[in-house]
């Protein structure tokens, strides 16, 4: 499964990162994350507030890092 987060590297982001492939790990899924940094490809998403995460092409959240019944959630 790939999982993009969208930000220009701030702490947040960095965290939102993190935090994914934490509960990810501990919920025994394997999952990709990549991270975007470029401003027009986050532009492309539709996106003003970072982080953001995609999944499947759809944005799912904006402007903060999630909670990670959140991103459990995502992972299915």
């Amino acid at each position: 499964m790939e999982i993009k987060v969208l930000g220009s590297g701030c702490a947040k982001c960095r965290a939102t990162v993190e935090l994914i492939e934490r509960v990810a790990r501990e919920a025994g899924r394997e999952v990709s994350v990549v991270k975007i940094e470029d401003l027009r490809r986050i532009a492309g998403y539709g996106v003003m507030s970072t982080p953001a995460v995609v999944v499947g092409e759809k944005v799912v959240h904006r402007g903060s890092v999630p909670a990670p019944a959140e991103v459990l959630g995502w992972l299915g």
